[in-house]
């Protein structure tokens, strides 16, 4: 046990938990069902099967990365079969950095956790941390970088094909054209621990001006014919499908993917907020454990938190950490109140190589907030603490995590503005603050 100090101390018995009301957001966003998200994974397949590259009898390393996305099994399913039709022979690399206790057993298992098995999706895994320098960055696109090295991992390189499956979604740690997606995914992922420090040792910086440039020459000299790229929606529900071609990696198509996926993606419907209760954290919900976008946080140094985007929130308390993070809970110091079980949880070797691989963030992520007995002392303290003299003034809302945000469960000092939103369906009558009920209704 970490923690030594009387945590009694620093909890409010006296303070009441209040009053909410079950808000539900509607956006709109579509969302595909599981045969249509079939549909559309088989349509981007063909559409990259027209590379020459994926043809009969071609060894193909397909790369699936280590997020939680929803209809995860069954795109990997899709690909593999749709690449067995053509007389392919597929496989599956884990394409996850340092993820995984930066081990190849750790990274098949985070595989397993989101369902991803050689029976679930018909194609063997080939798991290794060891990379290649297959180059340099040079010529013009090099820019500063000029003789960065570039790395891929074995099992990719020994195949004649590359395909990738991932989520385009905006990246944790900085804004740019390119961010979370396919191209990241062929740097970081590929990359392994040691192609992910080589870009992270610049921080955000390096994300945004660095990491496009690599997916752009990995693209012209790996035989990557692109990658099954999955859009989704404020609550993480597979919305769109898209083929993305190799020589439009970390290029205009994939930044208008992106601007296509930032205007679904989840959202708090306020601007200030006294007190954020999440009720967990998780490298399967965000890189960071919670989307920074969401929380208004980013806590990255070269970039002001004025230019962050999202809510003002005075605290934040996160009360659980997922069973899918196997004991990583990067970025506690997004959060400032935190209930001592995630610490009994928390794997520090799997988080500390995971802050330490993050480079920049990673120091002030992985600062510990304070630590008290249990959830309801978590909600108790951020209340009594966060400088509204009156618990019944407190703007109070309650998500069930970052990646599912339709739901919340809002105070008394919300009401009114919740409903005068149009976007807003607020139940009509109030309940206690129960942190053992799902904020979502049954």
């Amino acid at each position: 046990m970490l923690i030594h100090y009387p945590t009694h101390l620093f909890t409010y018995p006296d303070v009441p938990l209040p009053e909410v009301w079950t808000v539900e957001q509607r956006s709109g966003a579509p969302a595909l069902t599981t045969t249509q998200v079939q549909e559309q994974t088989r349509h981007a397949v063909a559409v990259l099967a027209e590379d020459p590259r994926l043809r009969s009898g071609a060894s193909v390393a397909v790369g699936v990365g280590s997020r939680g996305l929803d209809h995860l099994v069954t795109v990997v399913r899709e690909v593999v079969a749709a690449l067995r039709a053509r007389g392919c022979a597929p496989f599956l690399v884990p394409a996850m950095g340092s993820h995984g206790g930066a081990t190849a057993e750790g990274q098949v298992a985070l595989l397993r956790d989101y369902g991803i098995t050689p029976e679930s999706v018909g194609a063997e895994i080939r798991a290794t941390m060891e990379v290649q320098q297959i180059g340099w960055l040079e010529g013009e696109d090099a820019g500063p970088f000029a003789y960065h090295p570039v790395y891929c991992e074995r099992h990719a390189l020994s195949a004649d094909a590359i395909l990738l499956v991932n989520r385009i979604k905006p990246h944790t740690d900085f804004r740019g054209e390119i961010e979370s997606g396919i191209a990241k995914m062929s740097v970081i992922g590929l990359g392994k621990r040691q192609g992910a420090e080589s870009v992270h040792r610049y921080g955000a910086y390096g994300l945004r001006e660095l990491m496009p440039r690599i997916a752009r020459y990995l693209a012209a000299h790996l035989p990557l014919v692109g990658g099954v790229a999955l859009i989704e929606n404020e609550m993480g529900q597979t919305a769109e499908i898209h083929a993305l071609r190799g020589v439009e990696i970390g290029r205009e198509a994939e930044a208008a993917l992106l601007a296509r996926a930032r205007a679904l993606c989840p959202r708090l419907p306020f601007q200030e907020l006294d007190v954020l209760v999440v009720d967990e954290m998780g490298k399967n919900i965000s890189g960071a454990g919670m989307d920074t976008h969401v929380i208004g946080r980013g806590c990255m140094p070269s970039i002001p938190e004025a230019e962050w985007g999202g809510p003002n929130i005075r605290l934040i308390t996160v009360l659980d950490v997922t069973p899918e993070s196997h004991g990583n809970v990067t970025a506690p110091g997004l959060a400032d109140i935190m209930p001592r079980r995630i610490l009994e949880k928390a794997d520090w070797e799997a988080t500390f190589i995971n802050m330490r691989t993050s480079g920049e963030g990673g120091v002030l992520r992985a600062r510990l907030p304070l630590i008290v007995p249990t959830p309801e002392d978590c909600v108790r303290t951020a209340i009594a603490t966060c400088g509204r003299a009156e618990p019944s003034a407190v703007r109070l809302a309650r998500i069930q995590n970052t990646a599912r945000t339709r739901y919340l469960e809002i105070s008394r000092a919300l009401l009114e503005e919740a409903q005068q939103d149009p976007t807003l369906v607020v139940a009509e009558h109030p309940h206690p603050l129960d942190l053992h009920r799902p904020v979502h209704p049954a």
